[in-house]
C-alpha cells in the first residue's frame, strides 16, 4: 500500500504540474473542442436541444430566463473578459505597455493583424449574406497560441514570447471594440443609464479605497445585468470591471514590513501574528494580480472549455462539408486566419521598426518573427464569440464559419509549426535600419573592468559581460545557477563575465552585509567560492548564517568591514550612474543589454556581440583590464 500511496503521490504531482503549464490548459481546451464536435455529430439533436434548454431564475414574483448557451456566452464569458480586463490595466499600468517603444511594434503588429484579415474576408464575401462576418478572423485565441509555443520549445525565445503577449494583449483591446462598436444592434437607454450609475459608483468606491469584496459583486452583477438588457453585448461589462481593478507595484515599505512579521512569526508563533502576516504579505501583490491568481485557473479549466464544448459542435456531415468547401464564408474565414494574420502581422512589425519608432525585445531574427506571425492564425474563443454574433439569425452561416475557424486555425498551426522548425535561427535581426540591433547605450558609460573586479574568463576575450546583481535577487539566482554555466559553456574563452554589486538593501535587507562578506573572502583569494554559497543559499542570509559560512571556509567574516562596505557601495554608486536601477542588469561590451535574463536572449546578444567584434574589431566597445587578481577564472 505504501508503495501504491507513493506513486499515486508522485503521480498526482505530475498532473498537477501538467496543468500549471500553458500546455495543460490548452489540452483540455482543446480536448473539449473535440467533445463538442463529437456531440453535435451524434445521431439525433441532443447538442441543440440541451444548449437551447432554457434556465430561469426566480427572485420573489420577477423571473430572469436565458438558453443556457446565452448564460455561458454572455454570464460565464463576461468572467473570461473581466481577467482580461485584469491583464490590460496591469499592462497598461506597470507592465510593458508603459514604454512607448517597446508597445509600438507589437501594438501596430496587433492593428495589422486584425485589419488585414478583416480586409481578406471582405474580398471574398462582399455583397454576399455572409458580408457581416468580416469580425470572425480578426482575433488571435492567446490560450493556443501560447500553448503551441510552449510545444514548440527553445525554437521560441522568451523575447517573442514577450512580443507576441504584448501583441495579444493589443488584439484583446481590439476585439472589444469591435464587438462592443459594431456588432451591437439596438440600443435600450434606460438600460445604458443603470448601467452608467453603476459603474459611477463603482468608480467612487474605488478613489474612496473601499475594496469590500460584496460590494463589487453586487455592483458588478447590476452592472452586468443592466448591460445585458441595455443592448450592448455584456461581456463589455466584465472588461470594463476589470480594468478598474486596483493594480500596483508594492513599496519598499510593504516589503520590509510583511519580511518583519514573517520573521517575527518564525519566533513567537501565535494565530493573531499569523492572520496579520499573511494580511502584511498579501498586499505586497496588488488586488488586480490576487484576482489573476485566484480566477485563471478557473477560466483555463472550466469557462472556457464549457465555451468550447457549446459552441464549438458544428454537424459535419458530407453535404454540410462540400458546402463549406466552397462557401464564401468559410472561405473567407480560413484565409484570413492564415494569409491575412501572416500577412498583417509581418507587415505590421516591418514598418515601425523600418520607420524606427520602436524597439522588440532581444535579439529576435525574422524566423522567429514569421514563425509567431504565423501561429497567431489560430483563432478560436473570440473568433466563435463573434461568429454567434454576426450571425445569430442564420445557422448555416454560422455552421460554414465556424469550419473556417477550424481549418484555417489547424492550417495556421501547421503552417507556424514548420517556419518554427525550418527558419526559426534564420533572417536578419528584426531592428531598425539606423541603428546596430542587440543592446543599447546606458545613460551614462559603464565603468570599465579593472584589476579590482571579480571575473571569469581570460581578459582578451571578445565579448565582456558585466552584471550587477544581488545576492537575495531570485533573478540573480537563477541566472548564476542556470544560464551562467550553459553561457560559459556555450561560448568558452570568447566570453568574459564580472560580476558587480548592486545590493537593493531596500528590499532584501540581507543582501549587502552578504556583498561585504564576499569581499571579504576575496582577500584570501575565495570570493567565487563564497559567490557560489551565496547564491545556494539565498533564503539564508542573516547574519548568524553569513558569518558561519565565512568561518567553514577559515575566515572572520567582518574584518575591514568598513573598507569592503564603502568598496560594496562604490560599485552601486557607479551602476547607477550608468543606468541601474535594479537587478540584474547586464551590460554586453559596454552597452546596456534590455533584453529577457533567459539563455536564449542572452546568448543572442553575445552572438550578436562577436559577430560586431569580428566585423569591426576597431568598432566593438571592449573592456581593455589590468592584471586580473590570481582567484579570478
Amino acid at each position: 500500500m505504501s508503495g501504491q500511496v507513493a506513486v499515486s503521490r508522485e503521480g498526482d504531482g505530475r498532473f498537477r504540474e501538467f496543468l500549471s503549464t500553458e500546455t495543460g490548459g490548452t489540452a483540455i481546451l482543446l480536448a473539449a473542442t473535440v467533445a463538442g464536435l463529437l456531440w453535435a455529430n451524434l445521431p439525433g439533436e441532443s447538442y441543440e436541444r440541451f444548449w437551447h434548454s432554457e434556465l430561469t431564475l426566480g427572485f420573489g414574483g420577477r423571473t430572469f430566463g436565458l438558453p443556457l448557451r446565452d448564460w455561458v456566452n454572455d454570464g460565464l464569458m463576461a468572467v473570461f473578459f473581466f481577467v482580461i480586463g485584469l491583464e490590460i490595466s496591469r499592462e497598461v499600468k506597470i507592465g510593458q505597455l508603459r514604454d512607448r517603444r517597446l508597445v509600438t511594434v507589437p501594438a501596430a503588429a496587433a492593428l495589422g493583424g486584425m485589419a488585414v484579415p478583416a480586409l481578406v474576408y471582405h474580398a471574398v464575401n462582399a455583397g454576399g449574406p455572409g458580408a457581416g462576418g468580416w469580425g470572425v478572423p480578426m482575433a488571435s485565441d492567446t490560450a493556443f497560441v501560447l500553448g503551441l509555443l510552449t510545444v514548440v520549445g527553445t525554437r521560441c525565445p522568451g523575447p517573442l514570447r514577450a512580443f507576441l503577449l504584448t501583441l495579444a494583449v493589443v488584439d484583446d483591446i481590439g476585439a472589444i471594440l469591435v464587438i462592443a462598436v459594431f456588432y451591437t444592434e439596438r440600443l435600450s437607454v434606460p438600460a445604458l443609464l443603470v448601467a452608467a450609475g453603476a459603474f459611477a459608483v463603482v468608480v467612487a468606491l474605488r478613489w474612496a479605497r473601499v475594496w469590500r469584496t460584496p460590494a463589487y459583486v453586487v455592483l458588478g452583477t447590476v452592472l452586468w445585468a443592466a448591460t445585458l438588457e441595455s443592448g450592448v453585448h455584456p461581456t463589455l461589462a466584465g472588461i470594463v470591471l476589470g480594468v478598474l481593478v486596483n493594480v500596483y507595484v508594492a513599496d519598499d515599505e510593504k516589503f520590509l514590513r510583511a519580511g518583519e512579521m514573517v520573521r517575527a512569526l518564525a519566533r513567537d508563533p501565535s494565530p493573531e501574528l499569523a492572520v496579520a502576516t499573511a494580511g502584511s504579505v498579501r498586499r505586497t501583490v496588488s488586488v488586480n494580480e490576487w484576482l489573476q491568481i485566484r480566477l485563471g485557473p478557473w477560466v483555463s479549466y472550466l469557462i472556457l472549455p464549457v465555451f468550447a464544448i457549446a459552441n464549438a459542435g458544428v454537424r459535419l456531415t458530407g453535404d454540410v462539408l462540400r458546402e463549406a468547401a466552397t462557401s464564401p464564408v468559410t472561405l473567407g474565414v480560413a484565409a484570413g486566419l492564415v494569409a491575412g494574420k501572416f500577412a498583417g502581422i509581418a507587415l505590421g512589425t516591418w514598418i515601425p521598426l523600418r520607420l524606427d519608432w520602436g524597439d522588440l525585445p532581444g535579439g529576435l531574427v525574422w524566423g522567429q518573427l514569421l514563425g509567431g506571425a504565423a501561429v497567431s492564425g489560430i483563432g478560436f474563443t473570440v473568433a466563435l464569440f463573434v461568429t454567434d454574433l454576426a450571425f445569430a439569425g442564420s445557422p448555416e452561416l454560422r455552421s460554414q464559419a465556424k469550419i473556417g475557424i477550424i481549418a484555417g486555425s489547424l492550417l495556421a498551426a501547421g503552417l507556424g509549426w514548420t517556419v518554427f522548425r525550418l527558419a526559426w535561427n534564420r533572417g536578419a535581426v528584426c531592428a531598425p535600419p539606423s541603428r546596430p540591433a542587440g543592446p543599447r547605450r546606458a545613460p551614462g558609460p559603464m565603468p570599465p573592468v579593472t584589476a579590482a573586479d571579480h571575473a571569469l574568463g581570460p581578459a582578451g576575450a571578445p565579448v565582456t559581460l558585466v552584471e550587477y546583481g544581488d545576492y537575495e535577487c531570485p533573478y540573480c539566482g537563477r541566472f548564476h545557477t542556470e544560464v551562467l554555466p550553459a553561457l560559459r559553456e556555450r561560448f568558452g574563452d570568447r566570453l568574459r563575465y564580472v560580476f558587480r554589486h548592486f545590493p537593493l538593501p531596500e528590499i532584501h535587507p540581507n543582501a549587502f552585509p552578504a556583498a561585504v562578506v564576499a569581499e571579504n573572502a576575496a582577500d584570501g583569494g575565495r570570493f567565487w567560492e563564497m559567490h557560489d554559497r551565496l547564491f545556494a543559499d539565498q533564503l539564508h542570509l542573516e547574519v548568524p548564517a553569513l558569518t558561519r559560512y565565512a568561518r567553514d571556509m577559515g575566515f572572520e567574516p567582518w574584518e575591514r568591514g568598513n573598507e569592503h562596505s564603502e568598496r560594496v557601495t562604490a560599485q552601486r554608486r557607479a551602476g547607477e550612474r550608468a543606468g541601474v536601477e535594479g537587478t540584474p542588469t547586464f551590460f554586453v561590451n559596454g552597452m546596456r543589454y534590455e533584453g529577457s535574463y533567459d539563455l536564449a536572449g542572452l546568448s543572442g546578444a553575445v552572438g550578436l556581440a562577436l559577430e560586431r567584434a569580428a566585423a569591426e574589431p576597431g568598432a566593438a566597445l571592449r573592456d581593455r583590464c589590468e592584471p586580473r587578481r590570481e582567484e579570478d577564472g
